[in-house]
């Protein structure tokens, strides 16, 4: 049975975790090492890691090597967060571990990191026909999954790390009550942006992740004597941070025996957390004492067995949904188009001879084609264009995002010029593909010119040079066929052909 690691370069701290796949599938721990480097108190001040903190990351790697030799690891995997995404000198400090270790660190977003929390959680904890709130408090920042019935929603990422406030906050050297002041008042200033994600439906479930959530777990049974540290009520966080805040940095690594690293860290987590568990409106917080590197783990585990699940198409559409109803756009008229547009897509595979992977990429983008209405009616492309490259879809990669973007820019006014600059930035090769989906999709638009779904079915049918389209459903559909001519230039321009409408 193969053997993997998975490797988290973290804010506050450096993680391996080794796991053995058995005849089951299943996933039999074998390490789980953490090196106390904080990379993110040289980042978060002054934007490069020092040379000092890169020594000892390296030497961290070192080590792991040794780990992931003694237990012939078949496969590895490293990723990096938010100190390494944001450190200028980023390319030095990979190619250095690389130097040390032989392998390779991958910088991942706060998307990705919220799929692969997501995948832990999942693993610990039962999310079915549940609405639930994962908050993942790293060095760097906080990011929190709003999630129903197992499928991720939204995913929001908040600059407020534990090792970032920390650093931003002692540079004006407050003392420890003035210094969790500034972090109630940072984190407050959130609250506006959190209220808009999370809406007005009830939370079911809220899901804390992190060393320091673990950490209080701990602290929950040798304060209060529980048996329990997988959970924490809300009274007994309030207790917590109310205990944490009256003490010293020395007192919490005397008294309540954290490590250095931690004992510092733990309040302005603490305040995080108590006040999202506040406003999801929960009476206790689980704990499942899995973290980003677990997640990593399954992910390898699933693209092993080739069950990879995180860029599924039920968890890209639920994605899509929330974007959609978060900016306000017609839903009926959205779906509608979508489900004309994949038809089409199928219906011309001859014409277009795309792989199966931009079906999906032409229904998000026919789906939210005209969430720019939220900004402007005028020239809405334009800002739907905007609003989904600033905007994650779970599931969809960066580049793949692009295309969406772009697609959905073209479902209307002007073709794609190379001076456009959403467009000029992709390959030759994803051109023609915007340019194949864009003019599928004003076809299909113009199937719901009314926005009444009147369009109830429709038949295909080609003979070369023409391309024969026959409408079926609700009355004589005049303005779906005059918005048909009027939007036929593209498509007749990308494919070669005559488009025609049946009476």
């Amino acid at each position: 049975m193969p053997t993997l690691a998975a490797i988290d370069v973290g804010s506050n701290g450096i993680r391996l975790i080794v796991g053995k796949v058995n005849g089951d599938r299943n996933m039999q721990i074998l390490e789980n090492i953490r090196e106390a480097v904080r990379l993110g108190q040289d980042v978060f001040t002054k934007s490069v890691i020092a040379e000092e903190t890169i020594d000892k990351a390296a030497e961290a790697f070192a080590r792991f090597k040794s780990v992931i030799a003694v237990h012939d690891v078949k496969w590895t995997k490293a990723i990096a967060t938010s100190a390494v995404r944001e450190a200028q000198n980023k390319d030095l400090f990979i190619d250095r571990m690389e130097q040390a270790s032989g392998i390779t660190i991958n910088v991942v977003d706060g998307e990705e990191e919220a799929v692969l929390i997501h995948l832990a959680v999942a693993s610990k904890i039962n999310l079915k026909n549940k609405r639930a709130i994962l908050v993942d408090i790293g060095g760097g920042s906080t990011e929190v999954t709003l999630v129903a019935n197992g499928q991720i929603l939204s995913t929001e990422s908040y600059r407020m790390g534990t090792v970032r406030l920390l650093q931003l906050l002692e540079e004006k050297k407050h003392g420890e009550k003035k210094f969790s002041q500034l972090v109630r008042e940072y984190v407050d200033a959130t609250q506006k942006r959190m209220k808009k994600e999370l809406g007005a439906e009830k939370i079911d479930l809220c899901v804390g992740t992190g060393g320091n959530i673990e950490a209080l777990g701990a602290l929950r049974v040798q304060l209060f004597g529980k048996e329990r540290n997988d959970i924490l009520q809300a009274d007994e966080l309030d207790a917590l941070v109310r205990k944490l805040q009256s003490m010293t940095y020395e007192e919490r690594i005397r008294q309540l025996l954290l490590r250095p690293d931690r004992a510092d860290v733990i309040v302005p987590a603490s305040i995080v957390i108590q006040k999202l568990v506040k406003r999801a409106g929960v009476d206790e917080l689980h704990i499942p004492s899995v973290g980003l590197k677990d997640g990593l783990l399954i992910d390898m585990v699933q693209e092993l067995y080739g069950e990879k699940k995180t860029s599924s198409r039920d968890q890209v559409l639920t994605s899509a949904l929330q974007l959609g109803r978060k900016f306000s756009f017609d839903e009926q008229h959205g779906l509608a188009v979508a489900r004309y547009a994949i038809r089409l897509f199928d219906e011309t595979r001859s014409l277009h001879n795309l792989p199966m992977e931009y079906r999906l990429l032409l229904e998000v983008a026919a789906l939210l084609h005209d969430i720019g209405h939220f900004i402007n009616m005028i020239d809405h492309h334009k800002h739907t264009l905007y609003l989904l490259t600033k905007s994650p879809v779970i599931g969809l990669s960066k580049a793949q995002i692009a295309i969406v973007a772009n697609v959905a820019r073209y479902h209307r006014k002007s073709l794609p010029k190379p001076q456009h600059e959403a467009y000029s930035v992709l390959s030759s090769k994803e051109r023609v593909i915007v340019s194949k989906l864009a003019a599928i999709l004003r076809l299909a638009d113009a199937m719901d010119n009314e926005h009444a779904t009147k369009v109830e079915d429709f038949t295909v049918e080609y003979k070369k040079p023409r391309f024969i389209l026959t409408l079926k459903g609700e009355g004589d559909l005049l303005l779906e066929k005059w918005a048909l001519m009027k939007k036929a230039a593209m498509f007749e321009e990308v494919y070669s052909v005559k488009l025609s409408i049946n009476d």
